[in-house]
């Protein structure tokens, strides 16, 4: 914070900017950005990653896929052209993905995006990349910048903290925080993850948070797809389900109007065949090739797409 009060720079990445109603989203219209040391990014006039445009509009000539999903859906690491949304493109022709990944969001901050931006382009089936950790995001108020936080009343979700202060109003106020509750804020926390109920609250709230997700899509005539992404160790951990794979499921099944799927199986039959993949940080090509290939497969085999070759 005080690196962009004084600077003028992004906390984060030079492609943020602030955003009332979510915290942050990529600036609309970059063009061939050096990103991640040596990758390039570009986006559209809405901020999502690439060039191409999408109209509001849907004839249902093509069918259109929206995706959500975090920092491995928007494509940290890598260009646009090596994105699992680009290679999914890339290996349906006949149908139109729309990715509306954004780093570093949570559940909420997906939530949010598909209801102000999703729904317009009124897609066909609506997928979401499922990572674990995205379900802490959803306890927090702040992360790159300060961010929408749903809270439970009466078992309905309500929405806290919207509109979202900007980094020069949070800077502004933030002196006459006593730093004594930020102590008494730790040791809370770590006392709750100890005994249990920071997992019970964070696993309620992003239950609640998802079911809207689904009931989002649904409203639209749209087809919720939930997809499990395996991230780190886990991609070639030998076990039939990993821990989060068994949080996944175990959510998915709470829930009859959500079909779920993990890409897991399809990392697990590459590495079988000699390939390699990057474990640490985010995926390279080859992660996210493995997980369009899988997208794939599963829309095919659930007969949502017709075969391709």
């Amino acid at each position: 914070m005080k690196r962009h009060q004084s600077t003028g720079k992004e906390v984060f990445y030079s492609f943020d900017k602030y955003d009332p109603t979510k915290g942050w989203i990529s600036k609309p219209n970059i063009r061939d950005a050096m990103v991640f040391k040596n990758k390039i990014l570009n986006t559209n006039s809405k901020g999502l990653r690439g060039y191409k445009e999408y109209s509001f509009s849907n004839d249902h000539n093509k069918l259109r896929i929206l995706l959500l999903g975090d920092s491995f859906t928007f494509g940290d690491e890598v260009s646009d052209t090596e994105t699992y949304a680009y290679y999914l493109q890339k290996s349906l022709p006949d149908a139109e993905i729309i990715n509306m990944g954004v780093h570093g969001y949570g559940h909420d901050q997906m939530l949010i995006i598909l209801k102000e931006e999703g729904i317009k382009y009124k897609p066909d089936i609506v997928i979401l990349g499922f990572i674990p950790f995205d379900m802490d995001r959803n306890t927090l108020n702040f992360r790159d910048y300060a961010k929408p936080k749903f809270t439970l009343k009466d078992n309905k979700l309500v929405l806290t903290g919207s509109p979202i202060p900007s980094p020069e109003e949070t800077i502004k106020w933030d002196w006459v925080r006593p730093r004594i509750i930020d102590i008494m804020s730790i040791f809370r926390h770590k006392y709750r993850t100890i005994s249990g109920l920071y997992t019970q609250e964070r696993n309620k709230i992003s239950m609640a948070i998802l079911s809207e997700i689904i009931q989002t899509a649904r409203n639209i005539n749209s087809i919720p797809l939930f997809t499990y992404l395996p991230v780190g160790r886990e991609i070639s951990e030998e076990t039939s389900l990993t821990n989060g794979e068994k949080l996944f499921f175990s959510m998915c099944n709470r829930s009859n109007n959500v079909t779920c799927f993990s890409t897991r199986q399809e990392f697990a039959a590459r590495l079988a065949k000699g390939a390699t993949f990057k474990e640490k940080g985010h995926w390279g090509p080859a992660g996210h090739l493995a997980v369009a290939g899988s997208i794939k497969r599963y829309l095919e085999n659930e007969g949502m797409i017709a075969s391709q070759n």
